[in-house]
């Protein structure tokens, strides 16, 4: 018996402190929400018309596209009809709202023009700070360029390049050279209308003159991915199959790789809310292998950022940013600070009503406490490494509400063994009965107070939810120690001569305890 409570009581210290050192050598810790390091809260509201389904969607398209940032546990909930988003730790907070603010649908539009636009009437072109064009009628005596090198060619099925590739061209520059013959154009003003010539401005600054769209984002399948191919970042992406996917890309390519009046440049504009993320030249007719790869001169940051708005495509909802609020660092750590003096607060509060009221056995109590905080410790930190866990100001009050259930235990398993004392029972044949019976109350509290939190943690979102989740962790660990821990400490200490004529839960004991 004694061997089995001595395995119980150093198995849980060997493994809570194994987990402490492998969490702590592996640099992971517990990574802090919103309120506890800063960030960024966006609130999205939406426009026009939309279904129940189609917002849902949009959401689910959102939070994919924030994911993909890496944000440690980004919050997106709904309120109503609007759509929250908190971006705790974000470094660069405009690239986090470009991609979050990109609603419009994702259009592959042949290019007529590319370069610097010669205009007589110059006006603004909408949705940019630039004015090149007239708003009704453009001279297409434009700088026109051919394009850079890339190429869009089947591979065999044993290359380990995905099928396809097309390389994006540099940016237009300036040249003298005409394009084959200067006629007006009439474009809209509405650079997302897909079924009009417009005039859209490249990441770069540069213009493209475009005609209506020949496929939509849709022809994608959502697994496009940035890899490095010969040394340079590439995108690649598969098509979806059939009429509404290879077959719509295919006839785009065929025009502009035969140079077709609607596509006289070989290049096809990817724009996504009127603005050109890329124009990569076509060199190649059909794609039989299924799949594309997009190469160039491509950044690392570049080819990732085009990865994901083709992976996540458009949000069916148009949204406009409501508001803005930014918490700073500072504020932050100070939420941090004072999370931290509570809960110390709380401990230390207990502990001085464990001493006052059950001596000795305080030495348990504390030991168990940092048992337990050792194990909550290395969990989060694991799990805000592998899973995004982020640590809210919400859990940290469910950690501090869980001493209260951690106490209880000991509450419960204490006045047992009181109990028992006052019955004229020794120590040691009261620290075993009593467990036994108290075991059955613990598990009972404990269940109650997991059932809680899982309920909550179900229906709610937001900050409840963290609390919830956080509560729950802890009530199980809670579980774990007084099982594995609490059991065998007071059980050895009940058999030893430790407490052999000292005073313990206000009891006096004989000398005859170490039987």
């Amino acid at each position: 018996m004694a061997r089995r409570l001595y395995f119980s009581l150093l198995g849980i210290v060997v493994l809570v402190t194994s987990m402490l050192a492998g969490n702590l050598l592996a640099g992971n810790k517990p990574a802090l929400g919103l309120d506890l390091q800063g960030g960024a809260s966006v609130t999205l509201q939406p426009e026009g018309e939309f279904t129940p389904s189609a917002l849902a969607q949009a959401v689910e398209i959102i939070s994919q596209r924030v994911n993909a940032l890496g944000v440690s546990e980004p919050e997106i909930t709904r309120q109503g009809d609007n759509v929250v988003v908190n971006l705790p730790g974000v470094s660069d907070q405009q690239k986090a709202l470009d991609i979050i603010g990109r609603q419009g649908e994702l259009l592959l539009r042949p290019v007529l023009q590319a370069g610097t636009l010669n205009t007589d009437t110059s006006t603004t072109i909408p949705g940019s700070d630039s004015t090149v064009v007239d708003t009704s009628v453009v001279d297409t005596t434009i700088a026109a360029t051919e394009g850079g090198p890339g190429s869009v060619r089947s591979r065999g099925a044993a290359t380990t390049i995905p099928a396809g590739t097309v390389t994006t061209v540099p940016a237009p520059t300036d040249t003298t050279t005409p394009a084959a013959a200067a006629t007006n154009i009439s474009v809209s003003e509405d650079t997302t209308d897909p079924n009009v010539n417009a005039v859209l401005l490249g990441q770069g600054g540069e213009a493209y003159l475009v005609g209506p769209a020949g496929a939509t984002g849709k022809v994608f399948t959502n697994n496009a991915q940035a890899v490095i191919n010969n040394g340079n970042w590439t995108v690649t992406v598969e098509l979806r199959k059939g009429a509404e996917g290879a077959d719509l890309w295919n006839a785009l390519t065929t025009k502009c790789f035969n140079r077709d009046a609607t596509c006289p440049t070989a290049r096809i504009a990817i724009a996504l809310d009127g603005k050109v993320i890329s124009a990569p030249t076509v060199q190649e007719a059909v794609f039989t292998g299924g799949n594309v790869q997009i190469s160039g001169d491509f950044s690392q940051s570049e080819a990732r950022d085009l990865a994901k708005i083709l992976e996540f495509g458009a949000v069916p909802v148009k949204f406009k940013v409501a508001t803005v609020q930014t918490v700073s660092p500072t504020l932050g750590k100070d939420s941090l600070r004072a999370a931290i003096v509570s809960g110390l607060i709380g401990v230390l509060l207990v502990m001085a009503f464990f001493f006052v009221y059950y001596r000795m056995l305080t030495i348990v109590v504390v030991s168990g406490l940092m048992v337990s905080i050792g194990l909550l410790w290395s969990i989060i930190s694991f799990i805000s490494r592998s899973n995004g866990l982020a640590l809210t100001l919400s859990g940290v009050a469910g950690i501090i509400v869980s001493i209260g259930v951690t106490v209880d235990s000991y509450v419960v398993f204490f006045e047992r063994i009181k109990d028992e004392l006052h019955a004229g029972r020794t120590m040691r044949s009261s620290a075993q009965r009593s467990f036994t019976l108290a075991w059955r109350t613990i598990l009972a509290a404990d269940t109650v107070s997991f059932l809680g939190a899982l309920v909550l943690w179900w229906l709610t979102v937001g900050s409840v939810r963290g609390f919830a989740f956080f509560l729950g962790l802890s009530t199980l660990c809670d579980v774990i120690v007084a099982y594995f821990f609490t059991r065998p400490a007071v059980l050895l200490l009940a058999r030893s001569k430790f407490l052999a004529g000292r005073k313990v839960l206000g009891v006096a004991l004989p000398d005859t305890s170490a039987q």
